[in-house]
């Protein structure tokens, strides 16, 4: 028994799993106390199946929280930089080109020191330990716990900022360290933002992931907590909260693995249909596509992994921007309609016509060209046939518009439709082959997380000169397995994802970057006694 969470802006979903099957499944509005929406959630799915607390083995947990902190600029921590990279690392100074608000938030506090390697491993300058020892007692005095280490192509060779880690852990006792090597890619201003934004999220990940293991304990649920990555795999509770940043884009790629695992389909396009937006993304092979681009996080430039999702201002409360007057013409004018982007979000149920209220919205469309059926229709106001098609043919025209920008080719795919506003996309839309609607489609994020597995990816630059092609991967791959066996994976299952190799033209001897990316099932213990409801009927 496995139970998945995924918690959003506007709803928090959760669904129990017996084996590979739904056994129960509810919304509930998110709370601003995480802890109390997400307890609220479970235990609803533990009442509904007649499920005792002990008959859990593993709770899977996916939140928006610290993405939403990072926009929102709230809760963040003063943050350290030391930057191993001079002389020659010093002409763009850390936090070059962030906004002036998150800035405010984190302070600009930086330590530009000797040290760094060349793109081949060799190193630029040495390390000055004495240097590195005084900013940490720099950074001690003025009271900055969390601090972010970066070192000219440490991805290549980590040796430099773990030699400063351990420096400043002595001076810094107290000290929350990220280290740009662990997070980021090869691309150094891009992978020292990542680490200096998951420096500043290290508290609140503390605060967080330990909320939801005492909302847990309060119901009675002694099973290890998972929390869902960027890439559609778990890692530890204890690993999140080192590295929150890792966790940022779960929640499309939660709903992206669930799309997957309830329709059968592997390789295909998704489309999450939320209150507010449509996340549009790409399945390769069971896994969402990831980013091969920067990703801009809270306005700074960051490299780590991250889906590729493209989101669309349409979703079921997404305001429809027309004249009362115009609802019974029998034409449009191009600019006399316009389809959000703004929204009436969670507030639906109140400002929606079919629930009585005053703002006409997507979901109202729907409902009136016989596309959806919730509400009450009779509280709609008197439209013509040709103004109703009018925008839900201009609604068609947006996905139809974001499915052609997610595509890589010409020929038609099949599409997934999930979110609970996935009655928005038509039965046939242009580009598609077929458009699926698994079974629980409105909750694919929660089952996303509760089938997710424990996962790895291993990024190094090898040499096809010093060992032959098979040799080299499989050194990098056996990395990554052992990182999966050490988050709990079940060797039996071990498997790899993913290869990906980039050859380096300009370094000698058929220099390539080779990632890895190795999955596994969690590796649990059995279920300690037989379920209620389920195991009585």
């Amino acid at each position: 028994m496995r139970i998945g969470v995924d918690v959003g802006g506007t709803n928090t979903d959760a669904v129990l799993m017996e084996g590979m099957r739904v056994a129960a499944w509810t919304k509930q509005p998110t709370s601003a106390d995480v802890e109390a929406g997400v307890a609220a959630a479970i235990d609803a799915v533990l009442a509904e199946s007649g499920t005792a607390p002990a008959c859990v083995t593993s709770v899977m947990i996916g939140t928006t929280h610290f993405v939403n902190a990072l926009v929102e600029r709230r809760e963040l921590d003063r943050v350290g930089v030391l930057r191993l990279a001079s002389p020659s690392g010093e002409a763009l100074p850390p936090l070059t080109g962030w906004p002036a608000d998150l800035v405010a938030c984190i302070g600009r506090r930086y330590f530009l020191l000797p040290g760094g390697y060349e793109v081949d491993g060799r190193e630029m300058a040495p390390l000055d330990e004495q240097r590195v020892r005084d900013a940490a007692l720099a950074l001690k005095a003025e009271g900055i716990d969390a601090v972010a280490i970066s070192c000219a192509f440490s991805p290549i060779n980590g040796d430099m900022e773990q030699r400063a880690a351990r420096i400043v852990r002595e001076a810094h006792p107290e000290a929350a360290i990220t280290l740009s090597s662990e997070i980021g890619r090869i691309g150094f201003i891009e992978r020292e933002n990542s680490a200096v934004l998951n420096a500043a999220l290290t508290s609140l990940a503390v605060r967080v992931i330990r909320s939801l293991g005492r909302a847990l304990a309060a119901l009675g649920i002694e099973a290890p907590l998972f929390i869902s990555q960027n890439d559609g795999t778990l890692v530890s509770a204890a690993q999140a909260e080192a590295y929150p940043v890792m966790t940022m884009g779960s929640g499309p790629t939660n709903s992206m693995r669930g799309a997957a695992f309830l329709s059968g389909v592997a390789d295909a396009v998704v489309m999450d249909v939320g209150g507010t937006t449509t996340d549009i993304g790409v399945l390769a092979g069971g896994y969402p596509r990831e980013s091969a681009i920067s990703v801009d996080i809270g306005g700074a430039r960051t490299n780590f992994r991250m889906p590729d999702i493209l989101a669309i201002g349409l979703g079921g409360g997404t305001r429809i921007h027309l004249d009362p007057a115009l609802y019974g013409a029998n034409a449009l004018a191009e600019d006399a309609l316009r389809v959000g982007p703004d929204s009436v979000g969670y507030r639906l149920t109140d400002e929606g016509m079919l629930f009585g209220g005053q703002t006409l919205t997507a979901s109202d469309i729907a409902v009136k060209t016989g596309q959806a059926h919730f509400g009450d229709a009779s509280l709609l106001p008197a439209m013509s046939d040709a103004v109703a098609s009018a925008v839900g043919a201009h609604i068609r025209a947006i996905l139809e518009d974001g499915v052609d920008r997610m595509k890589t080719g010409r020929e038609a795919v099949t599409i997934l439709a999930v979110g609970g506003g996935n009655f928005l996309i038509p039965d046939s839309l242009g580009g598609a082959a077929r458009v699926v609607r698994p079974p629980h489609a409105v909750v694919a994020n929660a089952v996303g997380a509760a089938i997710a597995q424990v996962g790895a990816q291993v990024e190094r630059v090898v040499s096809y000169d010093a060992s032959p092609r098979e040799e080299a991967i499989e050194q990098v791959a056996a990395l990554a397995r052992e990182q999966v066996l050490a988050a709990g994976g079940d060797p039996a299952s071990l498997a790899v994802a993913d290869v990906e190799e980039t050859y380096l033209s300009y370094l000698p001897g058929r220099a390539v970057q080779v990632r890895v990316r190795v999955v596994a099932d969690l590796a649990l213990a059995p279920v300690r006694q037989p379920i209620g409801a389920h195991h009585a009927a």
